[in-house]
């Protein structure tokens, strides 16, 4: 009796706290302020205790999952220009790269209707979309165009969805709103995709290869392994709460 007491009495102690979450979350976005928007699908390669990373290009020293921002399409633009989207300033030497990006800024009375718009699918990059389009781009990157070519039949199965915010985080005067779609690849037990994930393993375990790299869950929830940093979204890979902020990428 006493232990379903204290159990009633926890979940409407966390009942109440995310009621009070809630009301200061629409109070935030009652208020005209600016909110930066990124929705990004990020790609889980695992094997037991073992995750590939991939060394990030805009932030030197970093790892981070394969996966990045979903890219809008043609037909998003005016659908994006009805609710005041504005893409955010690029990187210097990475505007092309970047371009079209689900990374920008709306007003705080406008996000329930861009989550909705993400929500609908259209004018958008699918999570297969994206993820082949990040893959390919990001093998490249790391040195290793011949597996490019596997990228285009690979298939996805969801893990989890996490979104964070909106809110204010230190060093900017608007709110940030962010969602990680997070994915493994559907592989059977033999086939080519199979053959490609094993691949990735494989080369995250060789020392001499220096921008794929292999981690365990306690790097990641530390926030380094031995290659460098590991970027804060690697934590979804594991979970839904994450542990270190964002890595600022370079200008």
């Amino acid at each position: 009796m006493v232990v379903e007491i204290v159990a009633g009495l926890i979940t409407s102690a966390m009942t109440a706290t995310a009621a009070v979450v809630w009301r200061y979350r629409v109070r935030m976005l009652a208020q005209p302020r600016r909110v930066r928007v990124s929705f990004s699908a990020l790609l889980r390669i695992r094997d037991d205790d073992r995750y590939v990373l991939f060394h990030a290009i805009n932030r030197p020293g970093s790892y981070g999952p394969p996966g990045g921002a979903y890219k809008y399409l043609s037909d998003g633009e005016a659908q994006l220009e009805r609710l005041g989207f504005k893409d955010e300033p690029k990187p210097t030497g990475l505007i092309d790269h970047m371009r079209h990006d689900l990374r920008g800024f709306v007003d705080s009375r406008s996000v329930k209707k861009f989550i909705r718009w993400f929500d609908s699918g259209t004018g958008r990059e699918s999570a297969t979309e994206c993820l082949r389009r990040e893959l390919a781009e990001e093998l490249a990157e790391v040195g290793h165009p011949e597996l490019i070519d596997h990228v285009a039949s690979l298939e996805f199965t969801p893990l989890r969805v996490v979104q964070t915010g909106p809110r204010q985080e230190p060093g900017t005067d608007y709110l940030h709103l962010r969602r990680f779609e997070v994915y493994d690849i559907a592989v059977a037990p033999t086939g080519a995709a199979a053959q490609f994930k094993q691949r990735l393993l494989e080369l995250a375990e060789d020392p001499t290869t220096h921008l794929i790299v292999g981690v365990g869950a306690t790097d990641i929830e530390y926030g380094r392994c031995t290659a460098g940093l590991i970027g804060g979204q690697a934590a979804f890979l594991i979970g839904t709460k994450r542990r270190h902020p964002p890595i600022p990428a370079v200008r």
